[in-house]
């Protein structure tokens, strides 16, 4: 194997693993908030990892610039999207668990 192929499938099993990491947090948690957290992160991290996976495959060229930018628009709005949606949560009334909640 090359040393580009060992990155890009190291970076895609970064990848996998996030995506795990996000789906399980969003089963798990109890809540919106906690949900939103875990997956914003996680996933974001995810996607990140496998834009740079398809950038680093692709070499240098016109299509690692679109992927770079992909990637760039990806990590800005993923988390600005999980705060949108807890915001909106929040002024709609919806407490946050706790454990008092549980008894």
């Amino acid at each position: 194997m090359t040393p580009r192929e060992i990155a890009v499938l190291v970076l895609s099993l970064g990848a996998v693993f996030f995506a795990i990491v996000a789906a399980v947090g969003l089963l798990r948690l109890p809540d919106i908030y906690a949900r939103a957290h875990s997956t914003s992160k996680s996933e974001t991290l995810g996607a990140v990892l496998a834009l740079a996976a398809v950038a680093t495959s692709y070499g240098l060229g016109h299509n690692t610039l679109k992927v770079v930018l992909l990637l760039l628009f990806m990590f800005l709005t993923n988390p600005t999207a999980a705060h949108a949606i807890t915001r909106a949560a929040r002024e709609r009334g919806i407490e946050p668990w706790t454990t008092e909640d549980e008894q």
